[in-house]
């Protein structure tokens, strides 16, 4: 009887040390706390996807692996309450970081939580869009990179592949923050240059054909900002200005890829990395408050070859030696 309750006691005691082991086992195996972060696209674009895939790449070569880190990514296909939505449930998940791609997604972000951070990517004017007051020290929940490019190189450009325009037209929405930003740069730079405007604004992409063909006749070229509207329309502002013979300068590379005549813009793939070094010091505990917005300071000239032989603009050799050209 005695051997029999020392082996059932040893069996016991086994038992437990072995239930003991898997328990720790199991602590060991969660570590830190898996992060996650929700990634928030105004729409599907080639723009904002280099964005994001960049960002993603960069991530990656930072260390951030499936096993520490998890990307949520949700795209609102061009509506507002899409990014309300979308960014209220990233809040009600409690994520470590909300990445905010374009004005509108940062907008819905920075409103869905006063304690999330919010790291948005291609806001052009945060301050206009009301994601902080003072971009050098953020003072709420926002920080990240913006796309700002000086105006004046675009028309300074104009100047050299189209010298007689002088009238320009000026293609927005007009409810878009960032691009009413530009456009209030576009209307001092050419008020100070003699360059008469016209605008003709949009709410969504139905509007913009029309916008187009009341443009023609009266202007010499047209000029779009980094607008999310336009930039989804260009084939359609594409067929419609080749056919007028109406060159056409924007505020973004893919939208020169699409039809566009020429920009300086930035390089998106840069963007995306560059806020993905962001994100990581935020995530590793470095407060919003002392991550200035970041701002490329490095433009490229980008010229449309298709779309200059259409029109017959000559593309001049100081250009065609230093310019990306598409086709």
């Amino acid at each position: 009887m005695k051997n029999l309750m020392k082996k059932m006691t040893a069996a016991l005691l086994g038992a437990a040390l072995l239930t003991a082991s898997f328990v720790g086992c199991a602590s060991n195996a969660e570590g830190d706390k898996k992060l996650n972060v929700g990634i928030v696209q105004l729409m599907e674009h080639p723009s904002l996807n280099t964005i994001r895939e960049s960002f993603l790449e960069e991530m990656k070569a930072l260390g951030y692996s499936e096993d520490d880190i998890t990307f949520d990514y949700q795209e609102g296909q061009g509506e507002q309450t899409n990014l309300n939505s979308i960014c209220q449930k990233f809040a009600g998940d409690k994520k470590d970081l909300i990445v905010a791609i374009a004005t509108q997604s940062a907008q819905a972000a920075a409103a869905s939580s006063k304690e999330i951070p919010v790291l948005f990517s291609a806001v052009t004017d945060p301050v206009a869009a009301k994601l902080l007051s003072d971009p050098e020290h953020p003072d709420k929940n926002s920080t990240g990179t913006s796309d700002a490019i000086p105006v004046d190189q675009v028309f300074q450009l104009a100047g050299k592949l189209t010298p007689n325009a002088k009238t320009f037209g000026l293609l927005y929405n007009s409810s878009e923050v960032n691009s009413i930003s530009v456009i209030n740069e576009v209307k001092a730079y050419c008020s100070a240059h003699g360059i008469q405007v016209v605008e003709a604004t949009v709410t969504n992409t139905s509007e913009v054909a029309q916008a187009v063909q009341s443009l023609i006749g009266r202007v010499d070229a047209i000029y779009s900002p980094i607008d999310n509207t336009v930039a989804s329309a260009m084939p359609t502002v594409t067929q419609l200005t080749r056919e007028a013979k109406l060159p056409v300068y924007t505020g973004a590379d893919s939208m020169v890829a699409d039809g566009g005549l020429a920009t300086v813009g930035i390089d998106y793939t840069v963007l995306g990395k560059q806020t993905a070094r962001m994100a990581d010091k935020l995530l590793k505990g470095t407060p919003v408050s002392e991550m200035p917005v970041e701002i490329l300071d490095n433009f490229a000239v980008v010229i449309n070859q298709t779309t200059a032989d259409a029109l017959g603009i000559t593309i001049p050799d100081e250009l065609s030696s230093t310019a990306q050209i598409v086709k």
